[in-house]
């Protein structure tokens, strides 16, 4: 971050916060909520089936505006759409915490969509103002987003404890409202997208690419066992015979986790041709803490931090693969929207689905076996996104 900001002016230093602050906001209001889910459960009586809902429809959410979300920035502006994803985010936050059941709900898919709206657009922002550093621009923002999400775990229980879930999760307000603080100063520079010459019947070429889909399928897989550890990683520890405390302090642990390859990913990806045995290594981690807590679930601590290495440096390669992989910032997004779009709804399906195969069967061995094939799959798609090759023109 230091070599950006000396080279850079005043303008494009405030450009760097803004868009670490908003990469603060593209998980954390999400993943705080499986820690308190329980006593959300509890003061709204819901079932198991409702609870569920809330942890998958900022997933839909995610699914169904990526597509759109390139259209926003062509009408509205880069600057502009990000602005009021972060607006649609603290509107759902304020909404989520207020109380009533139907709230709850709206107020979650309007954070999906908010955050929809940011990971779409984000990589397409960086390929434009920062086409040489991507890999690590993206290393550090996504270390923002995995900061933030630990933070969040961290916090979020003592704070339920304490004041309640509502004001807990209210408190995340504070995310969104940072980030709009600063990103007023790309507004007030109305700075528009250069028109890009590419018709958009370029930009919708993407759904027929290979690569493109190879891409799609690295981000979505990973997204997917993410998502599905992430959402009942407590339960499955509890249910392993972890005292409840300790499961949910491993919930804090694997979202630092998938901070720390932001690290050292760029560093790593700017010295390779390629990009196919990182891909493949980080899908193995994934694969290894996975048959960690099938097998050994006692050692949950060293799986945990595995497999948050594994997803976290996985979500780094996915995005940077957009960015790597396109020619311009509209093929940028328009990839970043399809991938993101099949991607999360690949991750939406998994948390209902693991958590009904669990129900049904009485345990957690089927379903994490399951996410393991499904890492084992993301070995070999990393392979193909990883070649040193880029969508046409």
């Amino acid at each position: 971050m230091r070599s950006f900001l000396a080279s850079r002016t005043t303008s494009s230093a405030l450009l760097l916060v803004g868009i670490f602050l908003i990469a603060a906001n593209l998980r954390a209001p999400v993943t705080a909520l499986p820690p308190v889910l329980g006593a959300i459960q509890h003061g709204l009586d819901l079932g198991v089936v409702a609870a569920g809902a809330l942890t998958t429809l900022p997933l839909l959410a995610f699914a169904l505006l990526s597509p759109f979300s390139a259209l926003f920035a062509r009408a509205f502006g880069l600057e502009r759409s990000l602005f009021g994803a972060m607006v649609a985010i603290a509107l759902g936050i304020v909404l989520r915490s207020l109380g009533p059941g139907w709230l709850l709900y709206l107020g979650t898919m309007l954070i999906g969509m908010g955050i929809a709206v940011g990971n779409v657009l984000l990589p397409g922002l960086v390929k434009r103002d920062f086409a040489q550093q991507v890999a690590s621009l993206t290393s550090a923002y996504v270390l923002a987003m995995g900061i933030a999400a630990a933070l969040g775990s961290a916090v979020v229980v003592p704070l339920t404890r304490a004041w309640g879930w509502q004001i807990a999760l209210g408190t995340f307000i504070v995310l969104p409202l940072a980030a709009m603080a600063v990103w007023t100063s790309q507004l007030r520079q109305r700075h528009i997208p250069a028109a890009d010459p590419a018709p958009l019947a370029q930009a919708g070429s993407v759904w027929r690419s290979a690569l493109a889909w190879q891409v799609t399928l690295f981000l979505g897989l990973n997204s997917t066992i993410y998502y599905v550890v992430v959402g009942w990683l407590p339960t499955v520890l509890i249910d392993a015979g972890q005292a409840p405390d300790y499961a949910g302090s491993l919930h804090g642990v694997l979202q630092l986790a998938t901070a720390v390859p932001a690290l050292f990913m760029g560093r790593l990806l700017r010295g390779l041709s390629d990009q196919r045995v990182p891909a493949a290594a980080t899908a193995g981690l994934s694969l290894i803490g996975l048959l960690g807590l099938m097998v050994w679930p006692q050692w949950s601590l060293l799986w945990s931090v595995l497999f948050g290495l594994g997803t976290g440096a996985g979500m780094i390669l996915g995005l940077s693969f957009v960015g790597l992989r396109s020619h311009n910032a509209q093929q940028a997004a328009a990839l970043s929207g399809m991938s993101q779009c099949m991607g999360y709804l690949l991750a939406a399906a998994g948390p209902m689905a693991m958590g009904a195969l669990h129900d049904g069967l009485g345990g957690w061995l089927v379903p994490l076996g399951l996410c393991a094939l499904l890492a084992l799959c993301a070995v070999w798609v990393g392979l193909l996104a990883g070649r040193n090759l880029q969508l046409k023109a």
